[in-house]
């Protein structure tokens, strides 16, 4: 039975079944409000304006709904909102009426994700439209390879991807031979899966890119619930795409001391190897802090100051003391004084997590003092 779900300012009427499926008579997923309201913030807080904004894979339509409403003034000029489900068309503007919003600003097709995106052409909106998008967010169900190749050749100079995986399985290590095939990476378990995962999905997408000549750099990445989500600013030109693909690296971690360290090498004695992945920025700071200074939804707060203090120390790599109080027999210790100690951050990967660029052996150290065993 249809049902009325409000996310934010937006209500939807729709089939909501008691599991999320991607058999949806057209998908929403009420876990994702979290990935919807970031993206709002984070376009409102961009200096981009006028944007061609598209959504080739828009689901139940809440996502532009949400754009139509809660995207400043002078943020967007057109929202193009695609969906291959059959009743989408039908099901988008019953709720384009439900909430009292004018066709004006929007354009609705109803094909294939990678079809959208290629068939648009220069003109074909007004006389401005290049046929090209400033902004595009590639939401899937599950991994977005199907769609990257036609969703950054269709971005434009200085745009923005934005890039979500909910095959979190084959991203952190849990089927080794699925991140090979798919992602062109080594991984398996470990405590810094989720971070490595979100790496190697960095890499394999800016490879993307630079078939392209495209460099995507990072603006803000990050892993929540069951899934990763990255926006990329698209900067054009074969010298960016080589300062980019430099950043290509390992990390080598030794299982037996816990140290760990990047590396242009997989050999190391010792040493179990990740990757290749980016080594390099998670997160633009400057627009994180304009994003944790301007949020606009409570519900978020608490995390964007966790990702504000890990953008100090932005590098790859962490410590968990849980693990290192496992391995080295240790008390677990609370996270702040070894904050102190060690000059670190903590890290939105793990509760237990820290960034720092103190070595293994100063963490270790640092334990055992706030633990009275030194």
């Amino acid at each position: 039975m249809p049902q009325f779900v409000t996310e934010q300012s937006c209500k939807i009427k729709i089939d909501l079944p008691a599991k999320i499926h991607s058999g949806m008579e057209v998908f929403y997923n009420p876990a994702m409000a979290s990935n919807r309201n970031i993206a709002i913030l984070l376009l409102n807080s961009v200096e981009n304006e006028n944007m061609n904004i598209a959504s080739p894979l828009a689901g139940s339509g809440i996502r532009e709904l949400r754009f139509l409403k809660e995207l400043k003034l002078g943020k967007a000029k057109y929202i193009f909102a695609n969906d291959i489900k059959e009743n989408f068309p039908k099901v988008f503007a019953g709720n384009l009426k439900l909430n009292n919003l004018k066709k004006d600003k929007l354009i609705i097709h109803n094909d294939d994700a990678n079809l959208f995106l290629l068939n648009q052409v220069k003109h074909g909106i007004d006389d401005q439209f290049c046929g090209y998008f400033d902004y595009i967010d590639i939401d899937p169900f599950g991994s977005p390879n199907p769609f990257l190749a036609a969703a950054i050749g269709r971005i434009t100079r200085n745009g923005i991807v934005a890039v979500t995986a909910t095959d979190t399985a084959a991203l952190t290590g849990t089927y080794p031979a699925v991140t090979r095939r798919k992602y062109w990476a080594r991984m398996v378990r470990n405590h810094m899966m989720h971070e490595l995962g979100l790496r190697i999905l960095i890499r394999k997408i800016q490879l993307q890119g630079a078939q392209f000549d495209k460099a995507l750099i990072p603006l803000l990445a990050y892993h929540k619930d069951h899934y990763f989500r990255i926006y990329f600013r698209c900067i054009k030109g074969k010298e960016k795409c080589d300062e980019v693909l430099k950043q290509h690296r390992y990390l080598l971690l030794n299982p037996q001391t816990l140290e760990y360290h990047v590396s242009e090498f997989n050999a190391e004695k010792g040493f179990d190897y990740f990757g290749p992945l980016w080594t390099g920025k998670l997160f633009d700071r400057k627009l994180l802090v304009t994003m944790a200074g301007n949020n606009p939804f409570s519900e978020e707060q608490k995390f964007l100051e966790l990702l504000k203090e890990e953008s100090k120390l932005d590098t790859a790599g962490f410590y968990d003391l849980h693990v290192i109080a496992k391995k080295y027999g240790l008390e677990t210790t609370k996270l702040e004084p070894v904050l102190k100690k060690v000059k670190g951050a903590r890290t939105h990967f793990s509760p237990t997590g820290i960034k720092t660029q103190a070595g293994i052996k100063d963490v270790v150290k640092a334990m055992k003092k706030i633990s009275g065993r030194d």
